[in-house]
């Protein structure tokens, strides 16, 4: 924290008038301005700083003056009293904070009073690992004889025997532990012996599936601590979110002392939420924010103001870095070759796939100023040192509160000012953060939820275990009692992979447990992608967990990896294996799916009761005084799913290509689901109100006859491809949508009707669609319910049901795409009014006339949406 240096000052001041004069720019500029729809500045803030602690080891305090920092921030002070009290410590302050630092003193101070002390820091990524290496390297000079090492699957094997002898401090990561360190733990004996100190970096990342395998993981890591005599001391580090405190007690099963009170400087920021135009209000349709994100990047990159720009995937960062090439193109002009190159560029991209030393160019091009805009995934959100940049731009929501303050708070440095800028995308969720920034700038509303104890995950952290050391008769594991973990030995007896002998269980099979279990999944048998190589053997580029493979790598989809486009010629799901051939298409694809839900066991359930004193006027069936809108439950349900086919859209406008049926075997979830119903009360309101589409069409009692005669008349024939029919008989089709009609006999007009076959029927049906108010509602809910839960909204499913199988009632359930599910159901019962508040404020504030992307979601080019529905829908809840 030393005074700068003049040079940086001048530095300084020159970037804070080329940003104040841009920021003054927007503000004016006509294309900008009118889509700004928050705006919040922070005034800079003074570091509240301390002395040195008097029991701060001289040699330390020496190594610290010599990089210009004589002083601790408050937060580090605290936490050094806490580790120097034996406590375990979670620090949970803002980015660039100094975290690194507040876990570091203690464990080197450990380290200079005990010569034979040890610590394992777990980083998230192998990125991350190397920055802090580094970082470590130059806080500890050679006289510390510290021997820090990284210990990860890239460590050479003749490096590693010596690495485990000699490092005093070994950097790796949960997956390098649970794979290569713990079941070998006879190799790192004098390691776990003198174990003192372990510090969990970017501890928030530790949630849902990942976080439920990395919480056995510290349990497994623990008991081999304590078979070698050792109890190790826990510090871990978090970005802000909502239960840091009770996310470290439930990774590490100990108290945790919570150290939130930032005492870093920080400069001038600025947070801007911009919503690209509209360019179709009817239709609810908005400017891209690929494309907004690239002019405002431009407007960066002319004066000269350091930027990253955060996309949420690999393929939007290619489209991104190519839209500003092309603009910039005087930057990639190489004056001694006619080829283009990155090499030397300001403009770069940053994503897995790189090679590590293109990723460690990059990072320094930051740092040294000569990389001005950098395009990256959130490979780069994670606290990697990138030096002190002036702007952030967020290409959509992340996804949570924590990933967008992490991806912001990348800009600005210390007493720099800087600006952030989360360009709205279509998605219901920007645009609820959008229309209530209130999100971003209050305390965040996110819990980071784990569940160690799900049934799959810890059966398979048990059998590693076992592995690793025999489990002695009355031993626990974790916080779970030896009854809890008696029943989990008694079935792995039973099925020949646990053996029983003197009081003690032992693992029987050959292999060791922890090859085979991926901590990403929760689905224990993964599906190998194979692609031909140049020589045209066969090669292995990943897998897919098994829930995933009939709709990720079903035959005929588009799977991208590494950025590379591949084709799935064969999916063998019998011996996990699919096969694809590297292409380069100009479309992607989206598998349909048919899911039916049935409920085994109820959790939990309450009536939703209804506000209507009495019931209302006309209110047919099931009126009363005391009546309920409807109910809401969680509990174990069965879902099962088939892909019926796939759609093929076109890169960048989604235009739909066509659709391929296919004829998939079903699969069975086992999970856990929150789901939502209407009684026959509101069913009646709605109908008596005209706003209720999602009873079945009755198309009159001459239906069958009127088929007969339109089949007849175009010759069994569809009229779209011809297709003649065969042992099914084709559809008939309403030109204009029935339910558009208040007449049956007007309705089913002969030329109202066609005959189509089903695969026509099928797109014409997406076209002309009527999105009903149930469907728009399972639409807003699934798509807003990420934002409380802190997960992707790709970890949750989403099931309409208006025929009403729960409790014969209509019905939209979300449930975990996780078998035996992860916690979100339970999180979804307990938040239900707030869920469907805030749903009811984005539905209603949407400036759409009839459903959107952005809120219900969309009916078909020619159709109807929801809107209305779904807001009497959400009026009745409320």
């Amino acid at each position: 924290m030393g005074v700068p240096h003049p040079s940086h000052r001048t530095r300084r001041t020159r970037g804070l008038n080329m940003l104040s004069a841009l920021l003054d720019f927007w503000k004016r500029d006509e294309e900008t301005a009118p889509n700004i729809f928050a705006w919040k500045t922070t005034p800079p803030r003074a570091a509240q700083t301390h002395p040195f602690p008097t029991d701060l080891p001289v040699s330390l305090r020496e190594a610290l003056s010599s990089r210009n920092i004589s002083l601790l921030y408050s937060h580090q002070l605290t936490a050094w009293t806490h580790a120097h009290a034996r406590r375990n410590l979670i620090l949970a302050t803002g980015t660039a904070s100094g975290k690194t630092l507040a876990y570091n003193l203690p464990v080197l101070a450990k380290m200079l009073e005990d010569p034979q002390a040890r610590a394992l820091y777990l980083f998230p990524t192998k990125a991350l690992t190397q920055d802090q290496l580094s970082t470590l390297g130059s806080l500890q000079p050679e006289t510390f004889d510290l021997k820090p090492a990284i210990y990860d699957g890239d460590t050479p094997q003749p490096h590693r025997s010596s690495i485990r002898r000699n490092a005093r401090i070994i950097l790796s990561n949960p997956d390098m532990l649970h794979t290569g360190i713990l079941p070998h733990h006879a190799n790192w004996s004098d390691f776990f012996t003198n174990l003192k100190f372990i510090v969990i970096d970017e501890a928030h990342t530790y949630r849902g599936v990942f976080g439920s395998h990395v919480a056995n993981v510290i349990r497994r890591l623990k008991r081999v601590a304590k078979f070698y005599g050792a109890n190790p001391q826990f510090i871990l580090a978090s970005a802000t979110i909502g239960n840091p405190k009770e996310l470290a007690e439930t990774l590490i099963e100990e108290p945790v002392e919570l150290i939130d009170n930032d005492g870093s400087s920080r400069g001038e920021r600025h947070f801007i939420i911009y919503n690209p135009p509209v360019t179709d209000a009817a239709l609810g349709l908005r400017k891209s924010s690929l494309l907004e994100s690239v002019r405002l990047a431009n407007h960066l990159l002319a004066r000269n103001i350091q930027s990253v720009v955060f996309a949420r995937t690999r393929r939007s960062v290619e489209i991104l870095l190519t839209h500003l090439h092309s603009n910039n193109s005087i930057f990639d002009i190489r004056k001694s070759t006619n080829e283009y190159s990155n090499i030397g560029s300001p403009i770069r991209g940053y994503r897995s796939g790189y090679l590590p030393h293109q990723r460690r160019e990059i990072e320094q091009g930051l740092r040294d100023g000569s990389v001005k805009t950098v395009v990256a995934t959130n490979a780069l959100e994670l606290g990697i040192d990138i030096g002190g940049l002036g702007a952030a731009i967020l290409v959509g929501y992340p996804g949570t509160i924590a990933s967008a303050r992490q991806q912001s708070g990348r800009a600005g440095r210390g007493d720099a000012p800087a600006v952030s800028i989360l360009v709205a995308s279509p998605n219901p969720l920007d645009q609820f953060l959008a229309h209530h920034p209130e999100y971003f700038f209050g305390r965040s509303p996110e819990q980071a939820l784990v569940n160690p104890n799900h049934l799959l995950i810890l059966l398979e952290h048990l059998r590693c275990a076992m592995f690793e050391l025999p489990f002695q008769k009355g031993e626990g594991f974790g916080s779970l009692s030896w009854e809890t973990i008696e029943e989990y030995l008694h079935f792995l007896l039973s099925n020949n992979e646990a053996h029983f002998s003197n009081d003690k269980y032992y693992w029987m099979q050959d292999q060791y447990p922890a090859a085979n279990i991926s901590l990403r999944s929760a689905s224990p048998q993964s599906v190998v992608l194979q692609a031909a190589d140049a020589d045209g053997k066969p090669t292995a580029i990943g897998t897919v967990d098994g829930e995933s493979a009939s709709w990720m790598v079903h035959p005929g989809a588009i799977y991208m990896h590494e950025a590379q486009q591949y084709f799935v010629q064969e999916l063998n799901l019998e011996n996990h294996v699919a096969l694809l051939i590297p292409v380069g298409l100009d479309y992607y694809t989206e598998a349909q799916q048919r899911s039916e839900i049935q409920i085994l066991s109820v959790h939990a359930q309450a009536d939703l009761p209804s506000p209507r004193e009495a019931p209302p006027k006309g209110a047919g069936r099931g009126g009363g005084g005391e009546g309920k809108v409807g109910g809401k439950g969680y509990g174990e349900i069965q879902v099962s799913t088939q892909v019926t086919g796939f759609k093929k859209l076109r890169w960048f406008t989604n235009e739909n290509l066509g659709e391929e049926p296919l004829d998939m075997p079903p699969s069975e979830l086992q999970t856990t689901g929150y789901w939502l119903t209407l009684s026959e009360e509101t069913l009646s309101h709605l109908r008596d109100a005209g706003i209720w589409s999602n009873d079945a069409n009755d198309y009159g009692p001459d239906w069958q006859k009127i088929r007969l005669a339109v089949r007849k008349r175009d010759q069994f024939k569809c009229q779209v491809c011809g297709a003649v029919e065969t042992t099914r008989e084709h559809d008939v089709h309403h030109k204009v949508p029935f339910r558009a009609f208040t007449s049956i006999e007007e309705a089913n007009r002969l030329e109202n009707l066609t005959t189509l076959c089903r695969t026509c029927h099928q797109k014409v049906e997406q076209n002309v669609r009527m999105r009903s108010g149930l469907a728009g509602l399972g639409f807003v809910l699934g798509n807003l319910a990420p934002l409380f839960l802190m997960c992707d909204p790709r970890d949750l499913g989403i099931h309409t049901d208006p025929a009403g199988t729960i409790d014969g009632q209509p019905s939209v359930v979300l449930y975990d795409l996780v078998p035996a599910g992860i916690g979100f159901s339970q999180k979804l019962f307990e938040i239900h009014r707030e869920l469907i508040r805030r749903a009811h404020e984005l539905v209603s504030e949407c400036e759409c006339e009839d459903g959107c992307p952005s809120c219900v979601g969309p009916g078909g080019e020619n159709g109807v949406g929801g809107k209305m529905e779904t807001l009497a829908i959400l009026k009745e809840l409320l």
